[in-house]
């Protein structure tokens, strides 16, 4: 979910009161362009009006964690701060262009693990990234976060940097976190302004050597929009001391729900695989809605955002909320 500066034209008829331009069809994306926008050139008659849009990503799941795939806008109802907002826009998105923050644990934690990991994200982004269309970069991080190749599209220099990461060192999680995304996630030059904005963490959830806290990484994740998609590399997957129960792979869990991703917990190395399929059929299966909010305020507090559908059997993942913009 991004909060996008949509632009409607108001058309200023010659002896009469302006009259609002409709915006497109409930299929239509606010990243189309429609006739007439503001990046056109308007007529003397017309002046522009700035609309802040509200983005919404959301994932859709029945009670067997199937993806559901064919529903319309109507199915579902988007809540901010608890009061109803109208939904201007609606798709089955499966095309957005991604931008991936692929963050690898080179901890001695994980030691054992890493060359696995590393093959695993390899082929990950091998499988999600179109040329031309999605970028990724790889950091690494023990002590402290590395940026080890920026945005590209070109898999081979990804998974050199990947393959290159050695294992040393304690762990700075939420320092590599907040670094990743205020240096490169925070902020997207145009002519795309609208994108997936996606955080692969491969980690054990722990953290000893951090500045930054683990609210101040979340806080900077939500501020640019990040999904966090986390697989953990505790052993033994639920086992007593690891898995969902354990103080690290909550931590990571709690990263993943409030920006409307997942958490993993396979309980091999081999799993990991069958984990990076689940994110990329995700990342093309999900619902893009948005909407412009009931409350103008530009006051740059956390606005909570809940998606309930109208099937009660239905389940909805989405981010926990946003920033609204400050008033400059």
């Amino acid at each position: 979910m991004k909060k996008v500066s949509g632009f409607l034209l108001l058309t200023w008829f010659l002896g009469s009161a302006f009259a609002g331009q409709q915006p497109g069809s409930s299929s239509t994306t606010p990243n189309q362009a429609a006739p007439g926008t503001a990046s056109q050139a308007a007529p003397d008659n017309r002046i522009s009006v700035r609309v802040e849009m509200v983005n919404v990503l959301a994932t859709v799941t029945d009670k067997k964690n199937h993806l559901v795939l064919n529903l319309n806008k109507d199915d579902l109802q988007v809540l901010e701060n608890n009061q109803p907002q109208k939904v201007q826009f609606f798709s089955r998105e499966t095309d957005l262009p991604l931008r991936i923050g692929m963050l690898i644990d080179s901890s001695n934690s994980i030691r054992d693990r890493l060359r696995f990991e590393q093959e695993a994200a390899i082929e990950f982004l091998n499988d999600a990234l179109r040329p031309g269309k999605d970028q990724a970069f790889v950091v690494g991080f023990d002590v402290e976060p590395q940026l080890l190749q920026d945005y590209t599209d070109d898999v081979d220099k990804l998974g050199t940097a990947i393959r290159n990461i050695e294992a040393g060192g304690g762990t700075g999680l939420y320092d590599a976190i907040f670094f990743a995304c205020k240096q490169k996630m925070l902020i997207f030059p145009p002519p795309e302004p609208y994108l997936r904005r996606v955080m692969i963490i491969i980690s054990d959830g722990q953290d000893n050597q951090s500045e930054h806290t683990r609210e101040e990484a979340l806080s900077m994740a939500q501020r640019a929009e990040v999904t966090i998609f986390a697989i953990s590399t505790s052993q033994g997957g639920s086992n007593a001391g690891t898995g969902p129960n354990s103080r690290g792979d909550r931590v990571l869990t709690r990263l993943a729900q409030e920006t409307g991703g997942r958490a993993f917990f396979p309980f091999e190395a081999t799993d990991l695989t069958a984990n990076f399929q689940e994110i990329a059929r995700e990342l093309r299966s999900q619902y893009s809605l948005a909407y412009v909010s009931t409350n103008p305020a530009h006051d740059g507090t956390f606005r909570s955002i809940r998606i309930e559908p109208r099937d009660k059997n239905l389940r909805v993942r989405t981010k926990a909320g946003y920033f609204a913009l400050t008033t400059p």
